[in-house]
């Protein structure tokens, strides 16, 4: 083992994933002055567009771990390790941060987009396996192609999600009663002291830094896999999601801090939503095929179901997380991450 490059390709990580964190901050901020100035309500301003903008390091990974280093499974792997991620630490520390996430008010967002995410796996399960059935690789044990016209199914179904979260926008402009008319008006006050023009420039300028950073955390996790003689998607499904889901913590545990539960886990479904159904197929169409093995990403789909499920049922006995509950995730991640270390290191042999 060569020490010298093992810390260099550490030291890059490391510092990808600061400059990750800096280009996030730029990225939230604007997304947030953008959200106040169009008057976006607040499920669609966590579910969409502060989920899509701090998204943007995951899509990154995937769009360049195909299209430039064509490994598109350490792109699958980090999507479902930041989606895991995003179900059980995010929501783990908010819980504990805000003490208590409360969505009394709000129980038909928490049906709506947790069984969206559900759908979003299974329709991502549905879109492997016939790749697997339809075009498989010659020779390859449960590998297949998949091309840009498969790519489309997900894409569709995020057209959906898209439609849903604007007829609650709709719903929203109609309550025309007293006090929403009153914050409608303060809301009014608040985006004409917002620069657009700023915002969009502030926007541009994270997206370049993001894209740079991560394509530095994936050359320097694809080094470490080399070095350490493991599979990058292993590292990939820790490390590099782990990293790319810096933006979304920063997001929901400063809206559980201010006591924002419905930002909070809005921004966290929706994020997965988007890196499922968006993220994933994106790189297939710009890469114009990329090949998918089965057996890798099916025990990581059933982790991420299983973590979805685990929120999904604290959250309905009774519509607020606690934190022994928000413990219990937390510790339910770090069972996940001892899987991982055993499965880099042989000990288990599940993916």
């Amino acid at each position: 083992m060569d020490v010298s490059q093992l810390l260099s390709y550490i030291g890059v990580i490391v510092l990808s994933t600061a400059v990750v964190w800096v280009g996030s901050s730029f990225l939230e901020s604007a997304a947030e002055g953008l959200s106040k100035y169009y008057e976006l309500p607040p499920i669609v301003q966590g579910g969409v567009v502060l989920a899509v903008g701090s998204s943007f390091p995951e899509l990154s990974t995937t769009v360049l771990s195909t299209l430039i280093h064509g490994k598109f499974e350490l792109g699958v792997a980090a999507i479902f390790g930041s989606a895991i991620f995003n179900i059980l630490v995010i929501p783990g520390i908010s819980g504990l941060v805000g003490n208590e996430l409360r969505f009394r008010d709000n129980k038909d967002f928490i049906y709506r987009d947790v069984q969206f995410q559900i759908t979003s796996i299974a329709v991502l399960l549905i879109v492997f396996a016939g790749a697997v059935l339809y075009n498989p690789v010659p020779n390859g044990m449960w590998q297949g192609y998949i091309n840009r016209w498969i790519a489309l199914i997900p894409l569709s179904v995020y057209g959906l999600f898209l439609f849903l979260q604007q007829q609650s926008t709709e719903q929203h402009k109609a309550r025309k009663n007293g006090t929403v008319e009153e914050n409608q008006d303060t809301k009014s006050e608040e985006s004409h002291n917002i620069n657009v023009v700023q915002e969009w420039l502030k926007l541009l300028f994270s997206l370049v830094l993001i894209v740079v950073s991560v394509e530095g955390l994936v050359w320097g996790t694809i080094g470490l896999g080399e070095v350490l003689n493991t599979p990058s998607f292993l590292w990939g499904i820790t490390i590099i999601a782990a990293a790319t889901s810096l933006p979304d913590a920063f997001v929901s545990i400063r809206a559980a801090k201010n006591n924002d539960s419905i930002i909070s886990l809005s921004n966290v479904l929706g994020s997965n939503i988007f890196d499922l159904l968006v993220a994933i197929p994106l790189g297939v169409l710009i890469a114009g095929a990329s090949i998918v093995d089965f057996a890798v990403t099916v025990p990581m789909m059933g982790a991420s179901i299983l973590a979805t499920i685990a929120l999904f049922v604290m959250l309905l006995r009774k519509f607020d997380l606690s934190r022994s509950e928000s413990v219990v995730l937390l510790l339910m991640y770090g069972g996940f991450v001892v899987w991982m270390v055993l499965e880099t290191f042989g000990i288990t042999n599940v993916i």
